[in-house]
């Protein structure tokens, strides 16, 4: 884990859907070995679909409360992973003056698709399966030694 950061932040337009998804993925994945937070660029509102998916995978991120970069205490990570392009911009800002990592993985916003609610489910799994994949490969779990 030597070359794991200590802090991550996720940012995306609302957070509401795509940082907590990943937040509460990396959280599930490293518990407290690495401090993880996210944050939207402007105000959102909990999104009842992200709970439901993640749920489906065990992980409950039913207390979730959107908050935006203002509302952070401290504004410094080891890294920076942005999911959308608006929120990229303000990563950029955010991280300008100091030395922290800047990542940015384009990931599709749900919300934006249209169909019956399970159509509408389905694209909710799908991000959630994107970020899961993106997650494990960028933070593998580490390994117990068994001796």
């Amino acid at each position: 884990m030597g070359d794991q950061p200590s802090s991550v932040l996720f940012c995306c337009t609302f957070n509401a859907i795509r940082s907590p998804m990943a937040e509460g993925l990396l959280k599930w994945l490293h518990g407290k070995r690495i401090f993880v937070d996210s944050v939207g660029v402007r105000r959102g509102e909990a999104d009842p679909f992200v709970a439901a998916v993640m749920e489906e995978i065990g992980i409950n991120i039913g207390r979730h409360r959107p908050k935006v970069f203002e509302d952070l205490e401290d504004e410094s990570f080891d890294l920076v992973i942005s999911l959308s392009p608006e929120a990229q911009h303000k990563a950029v800002e955010l991280t300008r003056t100091n030395a922290t990592e800047l990542e940015f993985w384009h990931t599709f916003d749900p919300s934006l698709a249209e169909g019956s609610r399970e159509a509408r489910l389905d694209a909710y799994r799908q991000v959630r399966d994107d970020l899961t994949r993106r997650i494990m490969q960028r933070f593998p779990p580490r390994r117990l030694a068994r001796e």
